[in-house]
């Protein structure tokens, strides 16, 4: 693995993710509570001892540089580093077009590293993958490029790019949301999709960039490096299904979601805070690595069941420093420094770094994002005309409150207890 450079493309705008990409880049949008997106594909490089990693950024990169210098120091000694790298413009005086564009305006960092495979992965899926097993099946079958997919549904692959392959699982093709989708061979009520990241041979990926960068595309990979490719290349998938870490249950092996709408990152962020989750955070083989601040441990207090007044949560994921007093927190997920106060009701939402929700507060189906004052006996997801005049509703009927909204009302210290 010491000869292989990772890049991870990590500088997509997140337009479909708005307003939580309002502020931040999308691989920086919070997740889980206490992490980021992005540290999902870096916890999979470093957990699987891939310890060379350009962060290719972009678009509002202030926090995702803050996350990585917080967060992600290796040691240098050792030649191990996890490096942001903005747009260096020398091909020209624009942004990066695509995603192979991205990787074109970087080749000096290939270069540099004189390496024999590279890893173009992007930032912004929730998985786990074990990378040497990838990398063990792209040199065992002697690929050029090694691709990861995952067999879903025909009538679910119409939405995503999917491959054909033969029975030895080499590329024979690729389509961009088909609606007849190629099924897997001798399955076929399945397909495979791509996963968006890649094991190139270096020299593969250095051509095939150049040339793109001299024709009129849209300079992505999925869309105009492959379907070149494969032709002429050994290209191959690999069966994500097929990836074992250890401690894993088997539902959740396979699991890959990508976050990239309001509602998909809704039910991804409800699939950790199951009683048996479909995707667990507390896998100790497979430790998600991110910054945690010097923040006490959560507290609940209040046991007044007379009156009501109890601080409790059930079936939710608290981080540091969050306070329950006296409110009722249910199928949620509270970030650092959260405070839920008496008689309040938070169910089925996300409450990032900081939200204060004042007494007698309903709050249902919504993302709260960071440093949100909700008054007193304000309800939010109860009256869905209301919330739509007021409020970004996704399509499924998420509420989503941005970063330091200001939700008016009066804010009286003994509100908040």
């Amino acid at each position: 693995m010491n000869n292989a450079l990772t890049m991870i493309l990590a500088g997509g705008e997140g337009k479909r993710l708005f307003p939580l990409s309002k502020e931040r880049a999308k691989p920086a949008v919070p997740f889980g509570g206490r992490y980021r997106i992005m540290d999902f594909v870096l916890s999979n490089f470093v957990n699987s001892g891939f310890y060379k990693i350009k962060v290719l950024t972009q678009f509002r990169c202030d926090s995702l540089n803050r996350q990585l210098s917080l967060a992600w120091r290796l040691s240098p000694i050792l030649d191990h580093y996890i490096e942001p790298v903005s747009p260096q413009m020398k091909t020209g005086e624009e942004w990066y077009k695509g995603s192979a564009d991205a990787v074109y305006q970087n080749l000096n960092l290939i270069y540099n590293e004189n390496c024999d495979r590279v890893c173009v992965f992007g930032a912004d899926h929730i998985y786990k993958m074990d990378v040497r097993q990838k990398m063990d099946f792209h040199n065992k079958m002697g690929a050029d490029l090694t691709i990861s997919a995952i067999p879903v549904s025909v009538e679910e692959a119409k939405e995503f790019g999917v491959i054909e392959v033969d029975e030895d699982w080499k590329v024979v093709g690729f389509e961009e949301k088909p609606d007849n989708p190629k099924t897997i061979p001798g399955n076929p009520e399945m397909a495979l999709v791509s996963m968006g990241n890649y094991i190139f041979n270096t020299d593969v990926l250095v051509d095939s960039v150049i040339r793109d960068s001299r024709m009129d595309s849209s300079h992505d990979f999925g869309k105009d490096i492959l379907p070149i490719l494969f032709t002429n290349n050994k290209v191959y998938a690999y069966n994500f299904k097929d990836n074992n870490i250890s401690g894993m249950s088997e539902k959740e092996r396979g699991y890959w979601r990508d976050v990239g709408s309001i509602d998909a990152y809704w039910n991804a962020s409800l699939d950790l805070i199951n009683v048996s989750p479909i995707f667990s955070l507390y896998n100790e083989n497979w430790p998600i690595r991110s910054y945690y601040p010097p923040l006490p441990p959560a507290k609940f207090v209040f046991s007044g069941k007379e009156e009501g007044r109890i601080g409790i949560a059930t079936d939710s994921l608290v981080s540091e420093g969050c306070i329950v007093s006296g409110g009722q927190v249910d199928h949620s997920i509270l970030s650092p420094m959260v405070r839920i106060n008496s008689y309040a009701q938070v169910s089925e939402s996300i409450l990032m770094e900081g939200v204060n929700v004042g007494r007698y507060a309903k709050i249902k189906k919504a993302i709260i994002d960071k440093f949100v004052n909700i008054p007193p006996h304000m309800e939010i997801g109860y009256n869905e005309k209301e919330d739509r005049e007021k409020f970004y509703v996704s399509p499924n009927g998420v509420i989503v409150i941005p970063k330091n909204a200001n939700l008016g009302g009066i804010i009286n210290a003994n509100d908040y207890d």
